[in-house]
């Protein structure tokens, strides 16, 4: 299968240049670049691409304010967020929009192309490096609630990795903590996201974190 993809860059040498490296993937085609993001909205809700890779910082309309506007349409299309900084508040406003990923340009293009196959799956991902900090600055501003009580829906193993989830734990990381397999991981995941209404991993981290879920 091919992943139609959007990119959405105002910076054209760094566009033509991932716009180029896409296009050398047989599994991955770029079928729109564009410079805002106003114009990507429109080419997304145009083409109903597999993945959109917007820029945070692009005129008109910035890559969360489109992020935030394609989610809000219910377009299936997942959104990856492409930014040199990495501020926690970028993250958590894209977190909160819904967007598949958060990623810094000065990753390897390889993990670049390796994210977009990972949204297009229909997993998350995140930029390690501004994870932890992230979780961090969640637990220190958010005031206790109650838990939720669709939470006692779960099991106690699907509890634990809920946890591990708000962690910023990899399926990998999890399995080595719980000492179960890969493949155990990934079912207990997804029973844990349908039970509490998530669309993914990175929905899970938010909803840990504004339930104030871990210890």
């Amino acid at each position: 299968m091919t992943v139609r993809v959007v990119l959405a860059d105002d910076h054209e040498f760094f566009r033509s240049g991932f716009k180029a490296a896409l296009q050398t993937q047989p599994d991955l085609d770029c079928v729109a670049d564009v410079g805002d993001g106003r114009a990507a909205v429109d080419e997304v809700m145009r083409l109903t691409p597999d993945v959109a890779v917007l820029d945070v910082r692009m005129p008109i309309l910035d890559g969360l304010g489109a992020a935030e506007t394609i989610l809000r349409a219910g377009s299936p299309t997942r959104i990856l967020l492409l930014t040199t900084y990495d501020d926690e508040s970028y993250l958590y406003r894209a977190l909160q929009a819904g967007a598949s990923g958060f990623l810094l340009k000065s990753m390897p293009t390889e993990e670049l192309l390796g994210a977009i196959r990972i949204a297009a799956r229909g997993d998350a991902l995140i930029d390690p490096s501004v994870t932890r900090r992230l979780i961090a600055r969640i637990a220190a501003e958010l005031a206790p609630v109650p838990e939720p009580p669709e939470v006692d829906r779960l099991t106690a193993r699907e509890r634990e990795i809920l946890l591990e989830l708000g962690r910023g734990r990899s399926n990998a990381e999890i399995a080595a903590a719980l000492y179960v397999g890969d493949q155990t991981v990934k079912t207990h995941v997804s029973r844990v996201l349908a039970k509490l209404g998530l669309r993914d991993r990175v929905q899970a981290v938010v909803y840990v974190h504004e339930h104030n879920l871990l210890p």
